[in-house]
């Protein structure tokens, strides 16, 4: 079964136009590019994440973990490779428009699990550096207060908290990405490609940011 996987209803989930979707890819590394991602309440903690090695033998690798309580992006690409009968195939999917100021895709509770990453970063409002991960805040709960370690980071692991953060121009790898709650976008579009098949490179964003 590929590992990338769009959950939600695609063909009934329809809301203003937009696709409604839960997202989540796991299993393998998945390669992403974004013009730009804006979110609240930002918080990122390093934290082990179990993996399978290609040789079926369990294993763990030490990734940045990210999180976001509400976000919009400018376009998302996702690139996975996967092996079918001994040939390798690219499971490519695209979110969003063509617009580089459109800011056109929205996240709720995004987690992701980062593996390395290139781009632009720029955070707001309060900014704590070096905070101990296990006490970063995301999320809330349905009585208002926020989720106790929503990261599930260990202990006096590096943490970063940031009222706002927003990332351009990014191209990276994911151990994991994980939109739990609600995403919505005006296309989604999923492809099967015959050998490795690159993301195209992010454009430029143009504008600002709506607020998520």
């Amino acid at each position: 079964m590929p590992a990338l996987l769009a959950a939600g209803g695609l063909g009934s989930a329809m809301a203003t136009g937009a696709l409604a979707v839960g997202l989540r890819i796991q299993d393998r590394p998945v390669d992403f590019t974004t013009s730009s991602l804006y979110g609240t309440q930002y918080g990122a903690a390093v934290v082990d994440q179990e993996v399978v090695r290609p040789d079926g033998t369990a294993g763990s690798v030490r990734v940045l973990r990210m999180g976001f309580a509400d976000g919009v992006l400018n376009g998302l690409c996702l690139s996975q490779r996967q092996q079918i009968a001994g040939a390798t195939y690219t499971l490519l999917l695209t979110l969003g428009d063509d617009n580089p100021g459109s800011w056109e895709i929205r996240t709720q509770n995004t987690v992701l699990d980062l593996r390395n990453a290139t781009g632009e970063l720029d955070m707001d409002g309060i900014v704590d550096l070096n905070v101990n991960g296990a006490d970063v805040r995301t999320v809330k709960d349905a009585a208002g207060a926020y989720v106790p370690n929503p990261l599930g980071a260990p202990q006096h692991r590096f943490g970063i908290q940031a009222r706002y953060a927003k990332f351009d121009r990014i191209s990276g790898t994911a151990q994991d990405f994980q939109i739990p709650g609600l995403l919505t976008t005006p296309r989604l579009k999923l492809s099967v490609r015959p050998g490795t098949v690159a993301c195209p490179a992010p454009a430029a964003p143009t504008g600002t940011p709506g607020t998520p």
